[in-house]
């Protein structure tokens, strides 16, 4: 298992119930949660990955349970893993979900890589 399907399975429950519109990758060996076509929350093993921006971002790593997202050796500002245990019951994990949700409408879309095109002449 590369994911904790359950909280997977959770995450779905709490978009659903707050009737938000998302799609799922597979991405960082982990799943990703797309809202708009950005990047909204994940689970990397099993650990809530929160893109949660930088205003939030610092009083967060307040709370226990929370840590930067250093990802490939790099933090990445505005985003924090989530251990299991901060959010083990569903008022937790829906707090967190809010959290990734309210700051979507400001986060900016990746930007979509132009295919290559072959200039090979026959």
């Amino acid at each position: 298992m590369a994911y904790n399907e359950l909280l997977g399975d959770r995450i779905r429950q709490v978009l659903q119930q707050k009737q938000v519109s998302f799609e799922e990758k597979h991405m960082f060996g982990g799943l990703c949660f797309m809202v708009d076509h950005k990047m909204c929350l994940g689970i990397v093993k099993e650990d809530l990955m929160a893109r949660i921006g930088p205003d939030a971002f610092e009083e967060a790593l307040k709370q226990q349970g929370v840590r930067d997202m250093d990802f490939a050796g790099r933090p990445m500002k505005g985003y924090v893993f989530v251990e299991p245990e901060a959010i083990d019951m569903d008022a937790q994990l829906e707090h967190w979900v809010q959290l990734c949700l309210d700051f979507n409408p400001l986060a900016k879309a990746s930007k979509k890589k132009k295919k290559k095109v072959s200039t090979t002449k026959k």
